[in-house]
């Protein structure tokens, strides 16, 4: 473990973070699952100075009330719920009253651990450990049962021996931990619909505002991470609720508006091809011509042409 004054405690083993939390040893280096009732120890320091972790962390939280740091941003975290996080993210607790109280519990798997298995590469295409903290996973009840199942089946594995076995069996149930937490997520997304259509909405907005302020010149091609600003959101996020939405993510949306905006410009006939490019934030106008091709199978100048 690592810290200074002005830094968050770095732990890269599970064994360091274990002896900070003043519990016993972990049966497997490279894997543990922390039931919060049992730490003791008082490690409100450590809470408030933050943590980073070289660790994948899938927490599961049945109450917890306070303010939670995670990167950058500050959030009320009131409910429970599930949530994820990448290796080396800054995350803490920054407020908490004293009655207040934290029940549930945190895997964590060092990413050495999925060595040699399908689900190293493969764990980077779940978004969600991309996603912030207040876009954690609400559970209903009976989820919540399949949720705390898998991870006593995991917990089952790790006390019970570890042999030649233990982990083909436990990567399995971390996948089917993980594929669980994408139907839910999924579900979280219909459920709240009529709320996501509005952030449909707030993205074709923004992206007006975007070319109405002339931003393409100034600042090139709008980004997937400027929206998720603007939206205050994770990018993420922000993608797999438009996927859900409309089939598109937000970098395909990004694009459809390219095409919308450039055919408005290109019927106008007042600007040429390369000041159309321009416009909309393209560097080079031979790359403003083969997205075009690609999303409308004309060239801007047959496009053009056909107007004219």
């Amino acid at each position: 473990m690592k810290k200074s004054n002005h830094q968050p405690y770095i732990f890269n083993s599970i064994l360091e973070l274990h002896r900070a939390l003043g519990i016993p040893q972990p049966p497997h280096p490279l894997i543990t699952l922390i039931d919060y009732t049992n730490i003791m120890d008082d490690v409100s320091e450590i809470a408030k100075k933050g943590v980073m972790m070289n660790f994948y962390n899938i927490s599961y939280r049945r109450y917890f009330s306070g303010t939670i740091r995670y990167g950058q941003h500050y959030y009320d975290f009131d409910e429970g719920g599930l949530w994820f996080m990448a290796p080396n993210q800054m995350m803490g607790e920054t407020e908490r009253g004293q009655n207040d109280q934290c029940e549930g519990l945190s895997l964590l798997i060092h990413p050495d651990f999925l060595f040699g298995y399908p689900l190293a590469p493969g764990i980077k295409k779940y978004g969600f450990f991309s996603y912030a903290a207040n876009e954690a996973l609400q559970l209903s009840e009976k989820e919540k049962e399949t949720i705390r199942g898998v991870f006593k089946n995991i917990q089952d594995e790790l006390d019970q021996r570890i042999d030649h076995f233990s982990q083909d069996v436990i990567i399995n149930q971390i996948e089917l931990l993980l594929n669980y937490s994408n139907r839910f997520y999924h579900r979280q997304f219909l459920t709240q619909k009529a709320v996501n259509h509005g952030i449909l909405a707030r993205v074709e907005f923004q992206l007006d505002e975007y070319y109405k302020a002339a931003n393409g010149l100034n600042k090139g091609l709008p980004t997937v991470q400027y929206l998720a600003d603007k939206l205050d959101m994770s990018a993420s996020y922000l993608s797999d609720i438009l996927r859900s939405l409309t089939g598109l993510n937000a970098q395909q949306h990004i694009h459809q508006k390219l095409i919308e905006k450039a055919k408005e410009y290109l019927t106008t006939g007042i600007l040429s091809v390369a000041e159309v490019a321009y416009q909309l934030g393209f560097e080079h106008p031979q790359s403003f011509s083969k997205i075009f091709k690609k999303k409308t199978n004309l060239t801007p100048i047959e496009f053009k042409h056909s107007f004219n």
